[in-house]
């Protein structure tokens, strides 16, 4: 059985999506940044992040595009498109809204005559 978050598996999207609202990556280096950024607890394989990838394009959130790296190497960078920056804010609203909410949970001690 796979032990790792669903909460965390779930957050690819919103990571994916904030990173290409910064830049054009590509899919190893998307997974090495939220890696590093996160002290390895986000280590997304690249076999799990291209379905997610795939995914965001049939959607229109992002685009794909070859770019040549050197003589031989070919890289797919990833491009964020303006229905992604429309997603992106969507999902960054809820993001917050539900953070808020869970803090506010777990920081509810109860009283006296409550059930």
């Amino acid at each position: 059985m796979d032990k790792k978050s669903n909460f965390r598996r779930g957050s690819v999207e919103l990571l994916v999506l904030h990173l290409l609202n910064q830049r054009d990556y590509y899919g190893y280096e998307l997974t090495q940044i939220m890696k590093t950024q996160s002290d390895g607890v986000m280590d997304i394989p690249v076999g799990s992040l291209y379905p997610a990838l795939y995914k965001l394009i049939d959607n229109g959130y992002i685009s794909d595009y070859k770019k040549q790296i050197g003589k031989r190497l070919t890289r797919v960078y990833y491009h964020l498109e303006p229905a992604g920056k429309e997603r992106l804010d969507l999902i960054l609203q809820d993001y917050y809204s539900t953070n808020r909410a869970i803090q506010s949970i777990l920081n509810y001690e109860g009283s006296d005559g409550d059930s």
